[in-house]
C-alpha cells in the first residue's frame, strides 16, 4: 500500500503543491457513454447488481482508464448505498432512476433510524475499493466517495429523485427536528463510510452534495454545509503515513464558496455555473479547485471543446490548486472520442500555466 504512485498530480494538485499540468478526471467517467461499461452492465443483470458486486465494480473503474489518459480512477458506486444499508429498500425501475420502498416519512422511523457499520452493511463497496485500489497498481490515485447527508435526505424522504422537493422542505420547515433527526445520523453513516473506504485504499474523497443548491442562503448553513462540517471533522486526513485529501461538492454551490471554505475541505468542486477565476479570487488560493466545464460541451466538436477548456484554463489562471473536471456528471449521450479531446487538449493546453 506504501508505493508511491507512478502519477500523482491529481494528489498534488489538491493540496496546491506544484505540478507540471492540470490534472483532469471526470465525473461519471465510468457510466453509460463508454460501450464497454454497457456491456459489463448487461452480463451484471441490472445496475444494482454491478454495484453490490466488487469483481465488476473493479472491472468498470478501469473502463476509462484503459481509454483515456485520467489522472484519477473514481469508485463505482452509488450515493444511495447508506440509505439501502438503512434498510429503505433501493430499487432501479427502468427508465425512472433510484427509487425506495420505505420512504421516511413516519415519526417512528425517523427516530429508529440507525447508521449502518459499513465493515458488515456496505462490505461490498469496502470490498471493491481494497480491490480497486490493488487492480490500479499505484498508476493513479484512487478517489472515494459518498453523499452529502442533505442530498441522501432527499431521496430519503422523497422516496425517489424530486425536481421539487416537497416532502423534504416541508419536514425542513414543518418538522426540523425530525429532518436534523435524519441528518444527523446519516452524517455519522457517511464519516465511518468515508473513513472505511480511506483505510481500504481510497488516496482522495469527495462528498456530493447534488441537491444543497435547492435550498435557501440560511436552510444550506444549517442542513447541508453544517453536516459536510461535521463529516469533515470526522474524517481521517492520513492514512498510513500519506495525507488523503478530500473535495466538497455542491452543485448550485457558487453562492457560498466562502462558507465551504471555512469548513476545512482541501478542494471545492465547482459547477459550470461560476467563473472559476471569479472563483480563485473569492477562496484567495487558500483551497484547491474543481471543475468546471459545462458537460454539454462534450457534444460539440474536439475544437470547440479545446477552445471551451482553454477558457477555464486562463481565466484559473498561472499556478496550481486546479483540477480540471466537469461541472457535473458526463452525459451518457457523450461521443468517447470527445472525452478522449477534452482530456488530451487540458493536458496539453495546461502545461504553460504551471511553468
Amino acid at each position: 500500500m506504501m508505493t508511491k504512485l507512478e502519477n500523482d498530480t491529481f494528489i498534488r494538485a489538491l493540496l496546491r503543491q506544484p505540478v507540471d499540468y492540470t490534472p483532469v478526471w471526470m465525473m461519471r467517467q465510468a457510466g453509460r457513454y463508454l460501450p464497454e461499461y454497457n456491456q459489463t452492465r448487461a452480463r451484471a443483470g441490472s445496475f444494482l447488481s454491478l454495484c453490490k458486486s466488487p469483481d465488476f465494480a473493479t472491472e468498470v473503474t478501469l473502463q476509462p482508464l484503459a481509454r483515456f489518459p485520467l489522472d484519477a480512477a473514481i469508485l463505482f458506486s452509488d450515493i444511495l448505498t447508506i440509505p439501502d444499508a438503512m434498510g429503505l429498500g433501493l430499487y432501479f425501475a427502468e427508465g425512472e432512476g433510484p427509487r425506495f420502498e420505505r420512504p421516511l416519512r413516519e415519526e417512528w422511523e425517523i427516530r429508529s433510524l440507525t447508521a449502518p457499520d459499513p465493515d458488515t452493511h456496505l462490505r461490498y463497496v469496502i470490498d471493491a475499493v481494497s480491490q480497486i485500489r490493488k487492480a490500479l497498481n499505484n498508476q493513479v490515485p484512487l478517489i472515494g466517495f459518498s453523499g452529502s447527508p442533505f442530498t441522501l435526505a432527499c431521496y430519503m424522504i422523497e422516496g425517489a429523485g424530486s425536481s421539487e422537493f416537497r416532502q423534504i422542505k416541508t419536514m425542513l420547515y414543518a418538522r426540523p427536528d425530525l429532518l436534523h433527526h435524519i441528518l444527523d445520523v446519516t452524517a455519522q453513516a457517511v464519516v465511518a463510510y468515508l473513513n472505511a473506504q480511506i483505510e481500504a485504499g481510497a488516496q482522495a474523497v469527495m462528498i456530493f452534495d447534488s441537491w444543497g443548491g435547492a435550498l435557501s442562503h440560511a436552510a444550506y448553513q444549517e442542513f447541508s454545509l453544517h453536516y459536510m462540517n461535521q463529516i469533515l471533522a470526522g474524517l481521517k486526513r492520513e492514512h498510513e503515513g500519506v495525507r488523503i485529501p478530500n473535495i466538497v461538492f455542491t452543485k448550485g454551490g457558487g453562492l457560498w464558496l466562502e462558507s465551504i471554505m471555512a469548513s476545512g475541505c482541501d478542494a471545492i468542486g465547482l459547477d459550470w455555473t461560476i467563473d472559476i477565476g471569479e472563483a480563485r479570487r473569492r477562496t484567495q488560493d487558500k483551497v484547491a479547485l474543481q471543475g468546471n466545464l459545462d458537460p454539454a460541451v462534450l457534444f460539440s466538436s474536439p475544437e470547440v471543446i479545446a477552445a471551451e477548456a482553454e477558457k477555464i484554463l486562463a481565466s484559473y489562471g498561472h499556478g496550481h490548486g486546479h483540477v480540471f473536471n466537469l461541472g457535473h456528471g458526463i452525459s451518457q449521450f457523450t461521443p468517447p472520442e470527445n472525452a478522449r479531446a477534452l482530456i488530451e487538449s487540458v493536458h496539453a493546453q495546461s502545461v504553460r500555466y504551471h511553468k
